[in-house]
């Protein structure tokens, strides 16, 4: 526990595991599947998204007696003011006027 270094970007769907962390709280991976409406994706599947999620410092678990409960390290406004920076940096020339003149 205590990673707090979020070592690379989110794809789309990291980013959407990531929303039911913020929005749940702590979660075990079967009750995200669930969460998915159907045809749900395959708890396999899911577990993997989550584990890479944890090895880039996004979340962190705890062992409850003997199934991981995950949950966000990261926090939502942490990732939302740098995806916002990338933005701007990347359609605007980092020029935050160019944002507010479009």
């Amino acid at each position: 526990m205590g990673r707090t270094k979020h070592k690379a970007e989110l794809t789309d769907k990291e980013e959407e595991l990531m929303h039911f962390f913020w929005q749940h709280g702590p979660l075990y991976v079967k009750q995200i599947v669930d969460m998915y409406p159907d045809p749900k994706p395959h708890f396999n599947t899911v577990s993997t998204f989550v584990r890479l999620l944890e090895k880039k410092g996004f979340v962190d678990h705890i062992n409850t007696s003997g199934s991981y409960q995950y949950f966000a390290v990261a926090k939502m406004e942490d990732f939302r003011r740098k995806r916002f920076s990338n933005f701007i940096k990347n359609y605007f020339g980092n020029s935050y006027l160019g944002v507010v003149s479009n």
